[in-house]
């Protein structure tokens, strides 16, 4: 059964050498429900509104199967939200995801999948890794996760199952995409 493991948003913000000179990718976990809204989580921010965030990005999913394969590859442990992520899912492939995929999670929250995360200079930075190394390294590995919008609003919390509820025939997928 897909299910979410845990709903992060902003912890702090944290000084960032790129343009908007702060940077939000420090989420964490918080118990019990959170409030999923048209601009994303309550309590959530995006320092960098231009490229994250928005009505068709409002929330970043990541699963942890590939969590698993990236502890593997770097050799370290990677907590919830550490790779900027609202949901961390189990048992949905979140890369084979359709665009306008609808999924339910838990008993009132509908989000569609819209675009795939693009790695960015932030990331990389937050990665330890201020070359073009690890963007290119993760956008390689096509396992960038996906956007969602939020066509119902409601609570959500870690344990809450995810349901598929629509899937476009004939849309490209979250990896496809990710080339």
């Amino acid at each position: 059964m897909a299910s979410v493991l845990a709903v992060c948003v902003v912890r702090t913000l944290h000084p960032d050498s790129g343009r908007s000179g702060v940077t939000a990718i420090d989420k964490g976990p918080v118990d019990g429900p959170v409030r999923a809204n048209d601009y994303g989580l309550y309590a959530d921010v995006q320092a960098d509104r231009k490229h994250h965030g928005g009505l068709d990005k409002a929330i970043y999913a990541y699963a942890q199967e590939d969590v698993d394969f990236w502890a593997s590859e770097l050799g370290r442990d990677i907590p919830y939200g550490f790779f900027g992520e609202n949901l961390r899912t189990e048992g949905i492939d979140v890369n084979g995801a359709r665009v306008g995929e609808r999924w339910r999670i838990g008993d009132e929250v509908i989000v569609e999948v819209t675009s795939p995360r693009v790695p960015c200079q932030t990331f990389a930075r937050w990665m330890g890794d201020d070359s073009d190394g690890w963007v290119k390294r993760f956008a390689e590995q096509r396992r960038p996760g996906p956007y969602l919008r939020v066509v119902k609003r409601g609570s959500l919390a870690a344990g809450d199952a995810i349901t598929v509820l629509d899937v476009p025939a004939e849309a490209p997928t979250i990896r496809s995409l990710a080339r």
